[in-house]
């Protein structure tokens, strides 16, 4: 009897499985996941979705570790991008590649989006491009690449190679904004996504893969092997999704979202409410999900936002302020620290995220350590300035007293260094305000979603939505600590 009360007592602990979805920081992705994650909620199943992850490699390292349970993939991108697959590879084929990872390949979702390139119709008619062999005979032309796109070896570097293509400089943008600059005449070609939105919408021809370079990109879903134990109805309901995408469907689903302004988990949960059949051949009981207002979301954000910066600043002070004052009492080992933290604020912050991201993984943790990095320095010089700038004669003063040397500093050097401090504060304190935005890249939250979705959808309002709060809280931060200051320097 105590056996099975022990077994429902553990029951009621553990509640329904959780599972965590992923998406790469494109609309199709970001659909398909919803799509997912809404079939798993309605088999009963408490589910996350980690949304806009950023690149493949991005989603495929979270796969990888754990964090997430699944994520929508294509099979070109499987086997040229991330097994670096130089031959044609079938789907068998890939899965015996990925078996051995502990992660299984679902059957395809019943639509391709493929890779192709695309001019303007009227400048390829001009030139007389047909085909990708012919952008040969016209090395000046401008190409515009997605900053994925470029290094892939089924992306620009392998197309160069395979059809000796002279031209060697593209800029890189977002996909996005491609398009405009496509439209304005700024850059004469451009990738596309074969199940692109604006396609429709825009008079582009796309060129002729005549060499046959790019390979098949099946929509699929990659999944953990052990999720057909840990959650099998949520898994047997996202499989669904086998074969019941064309690509129709998946670019009105796309048009959706980024030509009418809906929302991916609107759009999503529409399409499964309106079209999709349950295994009892009725209809799921999806509801589609109600968008927060403008009020709710900031504030959400907010929250997120500012835990990111109290957290790095916080930390950062206790441990900059004490490097500051290191450095200024011992000029020889201080020299070394100040470089250290000089050469740490150097480092591109998307850069930074790629190299913690394998040891933290995503979210918060490795945004902390990154804003905690980028802290460091205006404080550390800040102290060092404001200590090395006491005059001989002060400190000469207060040797003269027979102060402790700890005793100068907490009531003597470090008033006077207050105000060189508290620069260093405030910039350390903007700076994490303002980078902390790039949060949004790695599932962080903050201001930097509604920006980085913006820029997803090529659309102004989420970006301002994002900015002008980010904006905001740095005039406020700053405010804060200008008001600190002025009470601190009154008790002096």
């Amino acid at each position: 009897m105590g056996l099975i009360w022990l077994a429902l007592a553990s029951t009621a602990v553990a509640g329904p499985p959780r599972i965590s979805v992923g998406s790469k920081a494109f609309t199709e992705s970001v659909v398909l996941g919803e799509l997912a994650t809404q079939l798993a909620r309605d088999a009963g199943t408490t589910v996350t979705h980690d949304s806009a992850l950023g690149g493949t490699q991005t989603a495929w390292l979270a796969l990888t570790r754990g964090e997430i349970d699944l994520y929508p993939e294509y099979t070109g991108t499987l086997s040229r991008d991330i097994l670096g697959r130089t031959e044609p590879t079938t789907l068998a084929e890939l899965r015996a590649a990925v078996a051995p990872l502990g992660l299984k390949i679902s059957e395809p979702l019943g639509f391709v989006n493929g890779y192709a390139l695309g001019m303007r119709e009227e400048r390829a008619e001009e030139l007389g491009v047909e085909t990708i062999s012919d952008l040969r005979a016209h090395p000046s032309l401008r190409f515009g690449f997605s900053s994925e796109f470029v290094p892939r070896t089924d992306g620009w570097k392998g197309l160069r190679a395979k059809y000796r293509l002279p031209q060697t400089e593209v800029q890189g943008l977002e996909h996005e904004l491609a398009y405009r600059g496509l439209a304005s005449g700024a850059l004469d070609l451009i990738e596309l996504y074969t199940t692109d939105a604006k396609l429709s919408q825009a008079a582009i021809r796309q060129l002729k893969d005549d060499a046959g370079f790019f390979p098949d990109y099946s929509a699929v879903i990659l999944y953990r092997a052990d999720l057909a134990e840990r959650a099998p109805d949520a898994l047997a309901a996202v499989r669904r999704l086998e074969g019941a995408l064309d690509e129709e469907t998946m670019i009105a689903l796309n048009a959706r979202v980024d030509l009418e302004g809906v929302s991916e988990p609107v759009a999503a949960g529409g399409l499964l409410a309106e079209r999709f059949p349950s295994a009892a051949g009725e209809d799921l009981k999806i509801t589609i999900p109600t968008a927060p207002n403008l009020f709710e979301r900031v504030a959400a954000r907010t929250a997120e936002h500012l835990a990111l910066v109290v957290t790095a600043l916080g930390f950062g002070l206790l441990t900059a302020i004490p490097l500051g004052i290191f450095a200024a009492k011992r000029p020889g080992p201080g020299a070394w620290v100040m470089g250290v933290v000089g050469l740490l604020q150097t480092l591109p912050s998307l850069a930074l995220f790629v190299f913690l991201i394998p040891v933290l993984g995503l979210g918060f943790a490795p945004a902390v350590v990154a804003l905690f990095l980028y802290s460091l320095l205006p404080v550390v010089r800040g102290t060092h300035a404001g200590l090395t700038g006491i005059s001989g004669a002060v400190r000469e003063s207060a040797v003269a007293l027979g102060l402790p040397p700890w005793v100068r500093l907490w009531r003597i050097e470090m008033p006077l260094a207050l105000g060189s401090i508290f620069a260093g504060i405030k910039t350390a304190a903007v700076i994490c305000v303002g980078t902390a935005t790039l949060g949004g890249f790695i599932a962080a939250g903050g201001y930097g979603e509604p920006i980085f979705t913006g820029l997803r959808r090529d659309a102004t309002g989420p970006v301002l939505e994002g900015a002008i709060p980010a904006a905001v809280m740095a005039l406020l931060v700053q405010f804060a600590f200008d008001r600190l200051e002025r009470r601190l320097t009154k008790r002096r």
